[in-house]
């Protein structure tokens, strides 16, 4: 049985704090917002993840509960498609101040791996970090291949949006390869844990906002470079980004913070 598809909203258009790319390959609209500028988006957001997780069983790894006002969230991904419909996103947390703000850590808290996850964040928080969750592609969706690899990008877009270094999140260890081409590299010496449940092997992932054109090849650079000037970042002559001037950035990096 497949995943229901998100009922069909309004048109979405272009509004103040709200940024967006399109993606050829998916043939959808990735919208860059936050709870407070978009709402609409937000809640076709949430109920598409509630509708993929739950799925699989795993609804509690959203916490919905605390997730559903929006606080926690700095700003978030929807993708929609060519008829209106939400098919894919992810949400942002962040920037952080302190290791025990980051929520994935709770996932290693008593396995293998706890200290030195610990050590691995404490280190990476003076450059600044962000963390991605909630990702998802719609199990009916059209060219769900080109959704996920898309939806990977955003990650790596996250830590460049907010001016900071790393981007961190945890995903299930099959799914390792699609995050490398966008530049995620799995924390070395921290074991994949059994979370949410035994089928699913989970690991740490980082991205480096300072390394990332390293990382992946000439073409998947290319595409990333040019899906972030429609975001309003362009890349510096020493291979860091820098944020544009655009308006809507302004107004977007007001909110959520």
């Amino acid at each position: 049985m497949t995943v229901e598809a998100v009922a069909v909203g309004p048109s979405v258009s272009p509004v103040a704090g709200t940024l967006r790319f399109r993606d050829a390959q998916s043939a959808c609209t990735f919208w860059l917002s936050t709870p407070e500028t978009r709402p609409d988006l937000w809640d076709r957001y949430l109920d598409g993840a509630l509708r993929v997780y739950r799925h699989y069983g795993v609804e509690g790894v959203l916490d919905y509960e605390n997730t559903h006002d929006g606080r926690s969230t700095s700003m978030f991904f929807s993708a929609v498609n060519e008829v209106g419909e939400v098919v894919a996103g992810v949400r942002v947390q962040g920037p952080y101040a302190g290791v025990d703000d980051i929520a994935a850590l709770h996932e290693w808290c008593g396995r293998p791996g706890e200290f030195a996850l610990r050590e691995l964040v404490a280190r990476r928080l003076e450059f600044g970090m962000v963390e991605v969750r909630g990702g998802w592609v719609d199990r009916a969706a059209d060219h769900r291949r080109a959704l996920g690899a898309a939806v990977a990008r955003c990650l790596a877009y996250a830590p460049i949006l907010f001016g900071v270094r790393f981007g961190f999140g945890t995903a299930a260890s099959f799914t390792a390869a699609r995050y490398r081409s966008t530049g995620g590299v799995i924390s070395p010496g921290v074991p994949g844990i059994p979370f949410p449940d035994t089928r699913y092997s989970t690991v740490p992932v980082w991205w480096d906002s300072w390394r990332y054109r390293d990382l992946v090849d000439e073409s998947r650079y290319s595409l990333m470079s040019a899906e972030l000037r429609e975001l309003d970042v362009a890349e510096s002559k020493g291979g860091r980004s820098r944020h544009g001037t655009g308006r809507g950035w302004e107004v977007l990096r007001t909110y959520g913070r």
